[in-house]
């Protein structure tokens, strides 16, 4: 069964900086895309960042350079560092999988999504 488990969530100031943490297990690590979508209140869930299988990433537009992925394959997780932090990326963060090599664009293409984390940026 795969399973995907999120942290690391909080309130922080704007400027500030958060490392996600989504820890995957139930298939080999790396095999599938995994990444992270977000969805703020009252708006639609968004993609922010993915791996593919083959270790590209890919970034959403709005990020500018202030979000990275990185992967410890041993602890079979996946990051998300987050810096310059903005009150506009307040949502809750979820991890998911596509349970295929690619990364689609549309969420409901990911078959596999974690219980999210909450990120709150105040002014």
């Amino acid at each position: 069964q795969v399973q995907l488990v999120e942290s690391g969530g909080r309130s922080v100031q704007s400027g500030g900086s958060l490392r996600l943490s989504c820890t995957a297990s139930g298939y080999e690590f790396g095999s599938f895309c995994l990444g992270w979508w977000r969805q703020a209140p009252g708006k639609e869930r968004e993609p922010v960042a993915a791996i593919y299988s083959d270790g590209r990433k890919t970034y959403a537009d709005f990020i500018k350079g202030r979000f990275t992925l990185s992967q410890d394959n041993r602890e079979s997780t996946l990051y998300l560092q987050m810096n310059n932090l903005k009150p506009e990326d307040t949502a809750v963060y979820y991890c998911a999988t596509s349970l295929t090599a690619g990364c689609p664009q549309v969420s409901v293409a990911y078959k596999v999504w974690g219980q999210g984390t909450q990120v709150t940026v105040s002014a």
